[in-house]
């Protein structure tokens, strides 16, 4: 089998394999077992309101294929594959209360919806659930597996302490940000992988590669993410586009500009970050300097590097028809256009 390449120019279907239908419905049916309770309603109410919702499904699909592609039964790897969700689902519930967000994948926060309060609570829950979900899981090394999931929610919210901190700071470098994008984004994916592969018997020097291209790909989602924020249709996006602008967001987009930006361009990238945005009226203008200065395609480059660098890591595998199909469903994660 030729050696895989990620994030080229070709066209990529889109549309779920069979398989990978067959590992999604293994997953929803472990996060529906994982909320069967039914009293109190404030609590598992909302619980399946948000895990109902929708999503990706993403990192509880890189559990299940980074399992399949060292030959591993993905039906063993189900339960953990749910516990990241779930875990995922949690810290969505409390960002949108730091954020203050109405509303997430088309429909009202927990917080909107309910209150505060129920928010905060279904947030607990739902780490509780996700533990829950992960020791269901029979293994050898799930001692390994626990402290590595363990290890994911302590960096998730640092990274978010991080995200946090740099709002109210003008001096974000390059090397902050890639800090925070790891432990925010990043870390979660690599810890799906490897979980992945350790639930699928593989050795630990493999489990090392998983864990290298979890991060890269991470990190390639989260770039990508800052890119689709100005140049994605937003009916398809499914947000606001513009939205980080106008919250000053530290983006991979607003730190390049910043660097290589001159004159009232860089006045103007400068009150972003130091007004912590800017109005929606000079949202156009901001992505003409993202344009004409080259940021696009900057930021582009920027991510293919991150996809070759994960692809090195998987290649380093056995060549094997799942190990495909994880690197065709990496591409699609980190080569959305929207």
């Amino acid at each position: 089998m030729s050696t895989l390449q990620l994030c080229s120019d070709h066209t990529v279907d889109k549309r779920l394999s069979t398989v990978e239908r067959r590992y999604l419905a293994l997953i929803e049916r472990a996060l529906r077992r994982s909320v069967r309770t039914r009293e109190p309603e404030s609590v598992y109410e909302p619980a399946r309101y948000i895990l109902d919702a929708g999503g990706k499904r993403m990192r509880p699909m890189l559990v299940m294929l980074s399992c399949a592609a060292v030959g591993g039964d993905v039906r063993k790897a189900a339960d953990a594959a749910a516990a990241l969700e779930i875990l995922h689902t949690f810290t969505l519930v409390h960002d949108d209360i730091m954020d203050n967000a109405p509303s997430r994948r088309g429909r009202a926060t927990i917080h909107t919806q309910w209150n505060t309060n129920v928010a905060i609570l279904v947030g607990d829950e739902l780490l509780a659930l996700a533990y829950r979900s992960l020791l269901r899981t029979e293994h050898k090394k799930i001692k390994r597996v626990v402290e590595l999931f363990t290890d994911g929610v302590v960096e998730v919210c640092e990274g978010q302490g991080f995200d946090k901190e740099y709002e109210s700071r003008h001096d974000v470098s390059f090397d902050d940000y890639r800090l925070m994008i790891t432990k925010k984004t990043a870390r979660l994916l690599a810890v799906s992988c490897e979980i992945g592969g350790i639930l699928g018997g593989t050795t630990e020097q493999r489990c090392r590669a998983f864990r290298k291209f979890g991060e890269h790909i991470g990190r390639a989602f989260q770039i990508q993410d800052d890119l689709l924020d100005i140049i994605a249709d937003e009916k398809r996006f499914g947000k606001s586009i513009g939205g980080d602008i106008r919250e000053g967001k530290k983006t991979y987009l607003l730190l390049a500009a910043h660097e290589c930006t001159t004159g009232n361009d860089r006045v103007l990238i400068r009150r972003v970050i130091e007004e912590k945005g800017v109005p929606n009226t000079l949202v156009p203008a901001i992505k003409e300097i993202f344009e004409r200065c080259g940021i696009i395609e900057k930021t582009r480059v920027a991510i293919r590097d991150e996809c070759r660098r994960g692809m090195r890591q998987l290649n380093t595998l056995p060549a094997t028809p799942g190990r495909e199909m994880l690197a065709q469903y990496a591409h699609q994660l980190a080569g959305r256009t929207f």
